[in-house]
């Protein structure tokens, strides 16, 4: 019995060895490297291209994603070119040494990590008219702020993700917690970034590690109360970031206000909740298709974090105004993909509609051919 064993095991062994030779020879390539590697190693089935704090592949913030979707999950006619080990891959048009995409994961940090929307329009074109980066040190940015430029003149279609402002804030907390930092961020504005006066630290030392969720709520500068709204809107509406330069009630009122007109003049936005939706859109909205289906993942870093009702209130009321952005851009988006939907069933009506008129005018003709020949 105890040989029976051994010789199954020894075969099962065999069978492996015979597939990672198999795999070897058969796709030598980059793609089914990575497969040799999850092959061979259990720990190493996550995904290659990790987030940058390291987090496994079901743990995903909806702009690295959506970041990565672009450059390795996209039908183009050219490919955006992957390499392994290389965090930014190179996207360029049929033919040309033109970058078609500015993210951060095909132009690298050229405007700022995840720079705000203030920042974006400011310097993207600069940067796209020099065909250089602008020497910039990282910002940091919750989110994702993509662009897109049309192979005629210079059509920017600035795109980001939302995500719901509860979860949002608490994946920032652990993100901080882990020993995140914003020290480099330039959160430039009207030509400068903000003073120490300002823009207060919340912490002394190198960084905030550690931090619990209670200090970290605590922090009256703290940039991730509404993150959301201050990133997609025109800081230089309000003075940037000199909370003098008028009343806070009326400060918070053009912050939203800029936020949802910049959203609603995105091309395309989508919401981490809805990551098929999400797709679906983005496919209509710029006749691109995407080679994989996205997928929905329900279990992140801040879904791990167990809150009670009072601190969710607190948390809420923090973030008051990124609540009533997203409200706003979920009720948006419904009625983009509501729209795209009754637009899609109109065009396959339209088709099924000219399909039987051309099969009625074939008919009528071989009737018509028929009654001559008789």
């Amino acid at each position: 019995m105890e040989d029976r064993s051994h010789k199954v095991l020894l075969a099962l062994v065999m069978l492996f060895l015979f597939a990672v030779i198999v795999l070897q020879y058969v796709c030598p390539g980059t793609e089914c490297q990575l497969l040799r590697l999850r092959a061979l190693s259990p720990a190493a089935a996550a995904d290659p291209y990790r987030a940058e704090d390291e987090t496994p592949a079901r743990f995903k913030t909806g702009g690295t994603t959506f970041g990565r979707h672009l450059v390795r999950n996209i039908q183009l006619e050219q490919p955006c070119e992957c390499r392994a080990g290389q965090k930014k891959c190179t996207c360029h048009r049929p033919g040309k040494r033109e970058t078609w995409l500015f993210s951060r994961f095909s132009t690298g940090w050229s405007c700022g990590l995840h720079a705000d929307w203030t920042e974006l329009t400011n310097c993207v074109p600069s940067v796209v008219d020099s065909k250089k980066e602008v020497r910039l040190r990282p910002s940091r940015h919750a989110g994702l702020n993509a662009l897109f430029s049309s192979p005629l003149g210079r059509n920017f279609y600035y795109i980001t993700i939302l995500r719901d402002p509860v979860s949002r804030y608490l994946s920032e907390w652990r993100h901080v917690q882990r020993g995140a930092t914003w020290k480099a961020s330039l959160h430039v504005c009207d030509g400068r970034s903000p003073t120490t006066e300002e823009l207060p630290s919340c912490y002394s030392g190198d960084d905030w590690s550690g931090c619990s969720l209670q200090e970290f709520m605590d922090c009256p500068y703290n940039l991730a109360n509404n993150r959301q709204v201050r990133m997609l809107s025109d800081l230089s509406l309000v003075g940037c970031y000199n909370l003098s330069v008028m009343p806070e009630e009326q400060r918070n009122k053009v912050l939203l206000d800029s936020a949802k007109e910049n959203l609603k003049r995105m091309a395309f936005f989508g919401l981490t909740e809805f990551q098929r939706k999400t797709q679906y859109l983005f496919e209509k909205t710029f006749n691109m298709n995407f080679i994989s289906p996205f997928t929905q993942y329900n279990s992140t870093r801040a879904s791990s974090v167990e809150i009670d009702k009072q601190t969710q209130q607190r948390i809420e009321a923090l973030n008051f105004l990124d609540m009533e952005l997203y409200d706003y851009a979920k009720d948006l988006f419904l009625q983009r993909y509501q729209y795209m939907r009754q637009k899609e069933h109109q065009e396959a009506r339209r088709k099924r509609q000219e399909q039987r008129k051309i099969l009625r005018a074939k008919q009528a003709h071989l009737r018509e051919q028929g009654d001559n020949g008789s």
